[in-house]
């Protein structure tokens, strides 16, 4: 930890962001963006939900903020992966290629400072639901974004009572049987395809559901999700995976307020606006 406050990792891995959907938690995604910070910073997958912003444009200042953060660690150094998943399919046409200092990749292999090699891939081709019904996918997707809106109001009124937060779909997917099946047979299809690529593990997202195991054989990582959960996977110096949960905001001022204050100039408000309207031009 620096003397700011500011965490360094060797790796942060974010997935499932959805940028341009009403259940996003942009601000506490921001928030954790603010405290972290590593060499490489991993994007697997889903962080703009172009299939809602399709349907229903919705990008409020937090997203923005975001987008613009992430261009700015950029910016300063950090070396950035994207790897899209199915509701960012559309920058799928842009493997290869860079925008504001990030690169688009379909896959990647990331070497963990213990040696040993991790594919990063969101996972969503391992999904049968996606790849061979797309029509149930979204219907899915929609039923999905129903859940989430009643349970933001069922937890504002758990926090005017004083309880925490709780997740409906995260105890569904521990309590449900077919929910659970469905994530068991999704970690053995990955750890697969891990295997079949010559790699010690794999990082993933897609099922908004964080975890670290190696119950296959292989070391399974899901980066979780920015919808519920809130978390990111951090690898450490010496190799070791955290996931890490930031349902709440920091008490603490932003460790990194000089580079917000670089925002603030005319160079950097262009710079980053035009990184974002490249983001979001491409849906």
């Amino acid at each position: 930890m620096t003397e700011g406050g500011l965490r360094h990792f060797r790796a942060l891995f974010i997935s499932d962001v959805h940028l341009g959907a009403r259940g996003c938690q942009a601000e506490l995604l921001l928030d954790f963006l603010r405290h972290h910070d590593a060499d490489t910073i991993y994007l697997v997958g889903d962080i703009v939900d172009g299939w809602r912003l399709r349907s229903t444009w919705y990008w409020p200042q937090a997203h923005n903020d975001v987008v613009q953060k992430l261009l700015r660690k950029a910016r300063k150094g950090a070396r950035m992966i994207y790897v899209p998943g199915n509701h960012d399919e559309f920058l799928r046409e842009y493997y290869g290629t860079h925008f504001g200092g990030i690169k688009v990749a379909e896959r990647y292999i990331h070497l963990g400072a213990d040696g040993r090699r991790y594919l990063v891939i969101h996972g969503d081709h391992f999904d049968l639901v996606v790849t061979q019904a797309r029509w149930l996918a979204h219907l899915g997707d929609y039923a999905y974004t129903l859940a989430i809106a009643i349970n933001r109001v069922f937890n504002n009124l758990r926090r005017r009572f004083g309880f925490g937060y709780w997740s409906l779909s995260q105890w569904a997917k521990h309590k449900v049987k077919n929910a659970v099946n469905y994530i068991g047979e999704f970690e053995r299809t990955l750890v697969i395809e891990a295997r079949r690529n010559a790699a010690d593990g794999v990082i993933c997202g897609h099922i908004h559901h964080a975890a670290i195991h190696n119950n296959f054989g292989v070391t399974y990582i899901n980066c979780g999700d920015w919808v519920e959960s809130c978390t990111a996977i951090a690898e450490h110096p010496d190799g070791r995976f955290e996931i890490i949960t930031w349902t709440t905001m920091s008490p603490h001022g932003d460790p990194d307020r000089e580079v917000e204050r670089e925002a603030e100039t005319a160079h950097t408000a262009r710079g980053a606006v035009a990184g974002a309207g490249d983001l979001v031009d491409a849906v």
